[in-house]
């Protein structure tokens, strides 16, 4: 069973508020995670959890946070319009995960919304967060999808739905925000000490744990986005309310994965101008991490010169770092382990030849690797045949191409939840065959290892398809 604690309830009251979950009439758990069951030694039985999810008398201190943040380079006050964390989880050597409760009804946070989300968009997160753990990158995790028994006002009526997530925390840079923003130095201090003390203790000591902070966000974030780079991620909506002090990835709405590259992608039906769009992450990420400085400037230092000069001396060193990381990423991903500033044109070149001719992002890496992937399916020309040979070349020259290829295998995967298929098996599961979706998610647990029966997840899309495909909040 879970074994609650509710450490967040320390913080002043502005931060949150208790907050019961709705009743769901008639609930049946439509996905359970029973990896995630026995890693966390929950055992739970699919009685048991409907039993601790839905009384009552389990949340007498379960709440919904609140936050602000920036949404499409707008600053507004949020919160928790759907989601209530039910508890902290404890685990061994005082870690503490949240679970959360995602469309569980009404917060004081909900403005005009109802706090319930669809089957359908809850699916979609379990599909994804999960296929993003698997693939190696940080991310909250779904411990189970609640069939909720009534139906729901979108566009149209609509299953509703309960997600039950996992994070280390779902502390984001809108909750500094708001403690900057509405909140005194008292309180904006005792957050900063909590957040240390529960993500990263080992700063404490540091001279300035503020600017610490800081500086390890920065990092730290930069290796989550370099992440979704590598595998052709668009999160589609990094709203500062939607990145995370922890650094996992989440809240997974109109997110998508590319398929031909173009750095320029945009699938969200939100995103008019482009703000989110697959290229433009990394200089999002450092925007938003601007953001969560100047929240922070009231105590880093109490002389607000010195304290600006404090925090833009991290913030400066953003684009070295991204430069550093992300070429050398890109660098695996083409099976070359050192990185030298001398290679990076070797990777724009290659990029660049990919968008010209509308080649598939995965399987451009993994015709490289030579793992049967048919070259007929990225669409090369002569550009690409000359770079290839450059880059063999070089490969003889400095190793051997059975060593990069095992290099290209553990950074390139195989299979990712490309988004045509994603919403087919979900439309069939809403239907009442399971089948595909679960079928999909096995295979999703090895995205890097050779399957048999997977030729249907990793064919793109013909381009008409691609072109006219969106994603939605739809929750």
């Amino acid at each position: 069973m879970f074994n609650f604690d509710y450490s967040y309830l320390s913080l002043p009251k502005k931060f949150h508020s208790l907050t019961q979950p709705s009743s769901c009439p008639f609930p049946e758990i439509f996905l359970l995670n029973q990896k995630l069951i026995k890693k966390f030694n929950l055992q739970l039985t699919q009685k048991k959890i409907l039993d601790v999810l839905f009384d009552k008398n389990n949340y007498k201190k379960s709440f919904a946070q609140n936050y602000a943040g920036h949404q499409f380079g707008y600053f507004t006050k949020l919160g928790d319009g759907r989601a209530i964390i039910i508890g902290e989880h404890l685990l061994k050597n005082n870690l503490r995960i949240d679970v959360q409760l995602k469309g569980a009804g009404l917060t004081k946070y909900s403005r005009n919304g109802d706090g319930k989300a669809t089957l359908r968009s809850m699916i979609r997160e379990y599909l994804i967060s999960e296929a993003m753990h698997c693939l190696n990158i940080s991310s909250s995790r779904s411990l189970a999808v609640i069939k909720s028994g009534e139906s729901i006002l979108r566009q149209n009526l609509e299953d509703g739905g309960v997600l039950v997530r996992i994070m280390k925390s779902h502390i984001r840079i809108g909750t500094f925000e708001y403690a900057s923003y509405f909140g005194s130095s008292k309180d904006l201090k005792h957050l900063t000490s909590y957040t240390i003390n529960r993500l990263y203790p080992h700063i404490s000591n540091s001279e300035n744990p503020p600017l610490a902070l800081l500086n390890t966000v920065m990092n730290k974030q930069i290796d989550l986005v370099v992440n979704w780079m590598r595998v052709g991620f668009i999160h589609g909506v990094m709203n500062t309310d939607n990145t995370s002090i922890s650094a996992e990835s989440f809240d997974y709405g109109p997110c998508a994965f590319i398929n031909s590259y173009n750095p320029s992608k945009v699938y969200s039906s939100i995103d008019h101008n482009g703000r989110y769009a697959f290229g433009n992450q990394p200089k999002v990420i450092k925007w938003n991490i601007c953001r969560f400085a100047e929240s922070l400037i009231p105590i880093i230092n109490e002389n607000k010169k010195i304290a600006i000069e404090l925090a833009q001396s991290v913030i400066d060193k953003f684009d070295s770092i991204w430069k550093k990381k992300y070429y050398s990423m890109m660098l695996n991903k083409i099976g070359i382990l050192e990185n030298k500033k001398s290679l990076h044109s070797l990777i724009d070149e290659l990029l660049s030849i990919m968008q010209n001719n509308n080649m598939d992002f995965t399987n451009t890496f993994l015709y490289l690797s030579q793992q049967k992937i048919s070259k007929t399916q990225h669409n090369s020309d002569s550009n690409f045949d000359l770079w290839q040979k450059k880059w063999n070349n070089y490969i003889k020259k400095v190793s051997s191409l059975k060593e990069s290829k095992q290099i290209m295998k553990k950074n390139n995967p195989i299979i990712i939840p490309r988004n045509n298929v994603v919403n087919d098996v979900i439309e069939k599961a809403m239907n009442g065959n399971t089948d595909s979706l679960n079928k999909l998610l096995k295979a999703l647990t090895k995205p890097y290892q050779k399957q048999e029966g997977i030729h249907e997840y990793t064919t793109p899309p013909n381009s008409h398809v691609d072109a006219c495909f969106q994603t939605y909040c739809g929750t």
